[in-house]
């Protein structure tokens, strides 16, 4: 029964996938139809993973009654094998319920906001294939099958980013993506690797089991866990977009707005936060976790610094989800894992909520996406603001909110580790608050600076759009408060607790104190956005040097483009394209279709339709052979 659920689960948004793709031809007058297909095919599978959850939650070992198991042998050696297997447990079901969760409001919300796109059917095959290969990753039973659903939504994200492929941007963000992703899973295929050379599997329960015991073979000394663990988060650093790598999420925008929202926000960027929690017995067994909670509290600080000076609403949001995944780091870095996946459940919410209403603003505005062309929204798209409005109160932190509950448990975490990670932790809150409603401000507030054109078409948005915006804001506002009360010893810590290890950076403490000043924190950061932008646009130029810096992203990808892309790509032209790829390669290639040529120009010779000439090439063939016969081989 179990398995069957799973499958099912699992089977469901590719079947979606296969008709809107096999079939998108004959689909293409019928939008309603293509679009109902593919949120219907996530509905089933929500349906299996609330019934998935029930089970789990009702079981004392939180997994699934009668384990998912093992599906069938996929590869097998002679000292080795790799199945097709699940693991359904805790952790699995909080991921299967985002996943299907946000993706089939996204898909209902997609079906008004695609209308009228040439490629309608062509959007819903690729988001029902990346749902398939996200349940793909979080159902594996072992890194091998997490890898193929790893490298699956690194390919719909491709795919969907370029979706409009005839913009050069689109296509640019696209390629962009997909090759910094491939720099991450070269580290993450290393990691896998370094394991399988240790324990001759890659199944998380045999791996996790043999770590603890101390029986695996020392590829590197002592070390053998600490590089493998090490190498797993360069996976993890550029699926989820972490320094150096997160330079290809904010260009990632130029896919469709319901893309952002589910690749960009509530699933695929999660990824490298999930693989660390599942892995979370290796990393603390290596004692690695303050390089992930470094790495991610640096990306927290320095994606908001650049989201104070950016216009674009969707690349403040980019920026905005790099910092949020910073903040998921570190809590897995600290060992505070519950917490950490705590954040990745509430900013699902809260983010998706955002991104998808900013497509709501972009849907009345004719795809405008400069804030500084707003304004006085408000009273045109009440119920967009009003939704807006709890994402953004959510995100910053405003008490008992969801984001006020998990954001406090990973800095609440991170103060036992290191104060220094929770200072900067902290000040990120306030840039956070502030940036948020520097936006909400100067796109909702003030007096209206749209062009006239499109302010005589502004309106709400279509009730299939609006509709999953206000059932979205319901859980951004109060999941933290249904699952977060407690603190570390909350329903979602009990739940989840079977699955981690004890957590070590909890402290004992006036957990109160540490409510206070986050609200405090985030409070006045709210405060300050409304005192510098309640009556101001932000300028088209910077003022001085520091703004202008922070204004262009620090120029990364310039300093990316001048000292990596560039030499590559020259020396890409001298060795490769012009010695290698046209002299060699193409030259034997060439080399060979010469010949053939030559010789069948040759050959064609012989036919020449002329009986005659066949009859004596036949007797003096045989003469050949009759002299060779009697006078070699006689």
């Amino acid at each position: 029964m179990a398995l069957n659920l799973i499958v099912i689960l699992l089977i469901s948004p590719f079947v979606g996938f296969l008709i809107n793709g096999l079939f998108g031809k004959w689909l293409k007058g019928n939008e309603k139809l293509s679009g109902s297909i593919g949120a219907l095919a996530v509905l089933v599978s929500l349906i299996c993973s609330i019934i998935a959850f029930g089970s789990i939650n009702s079981n004392p070992d939180n997994t699934l009654e009668g384990d998912a198991g093992v599906l069938y042998t996929w590869i097998s050696g002679e000292s080795f094998t790799f199945n097709i297997g699940f693991h359904v447990d805790a952790l699995t079901s909080i991921m299967l319920l985002v996943i299907t969760g946000v993706g089939f409001l996204i898909h209902v919300y997609s079906i008004g906001y695609m209308h009228g796109d040439e490629g309608y059917t062509r959007y819903f095959a690729y988001l029902n294939l990346f749902v398939f290969a996200m349940l793909i990753l979080v159902l594996g039973n072992n890194y091998l099958l997490m890898f193929v659903g790893w490298e699956g939504v690194g390919l719909c994200s491709y795919l969907l980013i370029g979706f409009w492929y005839e913009k050069k941007t689109a296509t640019d963000a696209g390629k962009k993506a997909f090759i910094v992703n491939r720099i991450g899973d070269f580290g993450f295929l290393l990691g896998m690797f370094t394991l399988f050379a240790a324990f001759g599997t890659l199944d998380f329960g045999s791996i996790f089991t043999e770590a603890e015991a101390g029986n695996y073979q020392q590829v590197f000394g002592v070390s053998t866990l600490v590089v493998a663990t090490l190498l797993l988060f360069v996976g993890a650093i550029g699926k989820s977009a972490q320094i150096p790598l997160y330079v290809w999420l904010p260009d990632a925008m130029e896919g469709p707005t319901p893309v952002s929202a589910l690749i960009h926000a509530a699933t695929m960027v999660t990824a490298g936060v999930y693989m660390i929690a599942r892995s979370a017995v290796l990393y603390e067994l290596a004692h690695t976790g303050m390089v992930v909670a470094w790495i991610g509290v640096l990306t927290a600080f320095f994606a908001a610094t650049i989201a104070l000076k950016q216009n674009d609403i969707k690349r403040i949001l980019a920026y905005s989800t790099v910092s949020q995944l910073g903040y998921m780091f570190v809590g897995v870095g600290v060992g505070a894992y519950a917490s950490g996946v705590f954040h990745l459940v509430t900013h699902a919410f809260f983010k998706g909520l955002m991104f998808l209403t900013a497509g709501s603003v972009m849907h009345a505005m004719s795809n405008e996406l400069d804030m500084r062309k707003m304004g006085g929204l408000k009273s045109k798209m009440p119920i967009t603001h009003a939704t807006f409005l709890v994402g953004a109160l959510a995100i910053a932190g405003f008490p008992f909110l969801s984001g006020f509950w998990s954001k406090d448990e990973i800095l609440h975490s991170a103060w036992g580790s290191s104060p220094f990670i929770y200072i900067i932790g902290l000040i990120t809150a306030f840039l956070t608050a502030f940036y948020m409603f520097r936006l909400i401000f100067v796109t909702f507030y003030g007096n209206s600076r749209v062009e006239s054109e499109t302010a005589s078409h502004l309106h709400e948005s279509p009730s299939v759009m609006w509709l999953p915006l206000v059932i979205l804001a319901v859980p951004s506002a109060f999941i933290g408060l249904l699952l977060g009360i407690g603190g570390h010893h909350s329903w979602f810590h009990e739940f989840t607790k079977k699955v981690f290890p004890e957590a070590h950076g909890e402290v004992a403490g006036n957990v109160v104190l540490f409510m206070v000043i986050s609200s405090i924190v985030g409070l006045a950061g709210i405060a300050f956005a409304w005192i510098r932008y309640k009556n101001r646009v932000p300028a088209e130029e910077s003022s001085n040097s520091v703004e202008r810096l922070v204004e262009n992203k620090y120029y990364i990808d310039e300093i990316y483009n001048t000292f990596i892309v560039q030499p590559i790509k020259s020396g890409s032209h001298f060795l490769l394209w012009k010695l290698f790829d046209t002299g060699i390669i193409d030259g034997i290639v060439n080399a060979v279709a010469a010949i053939v040529r030559w010789l069948g120009g040759t050959l064609r010779r012989l036919q020449t339709g002329v009986v005659q000439a066949y009859i004596v090439s036949m007797v003096i063939g045989i003469v050949i052979f009759l002299a060779f016969y009697l006078f070699v081989v006689g």
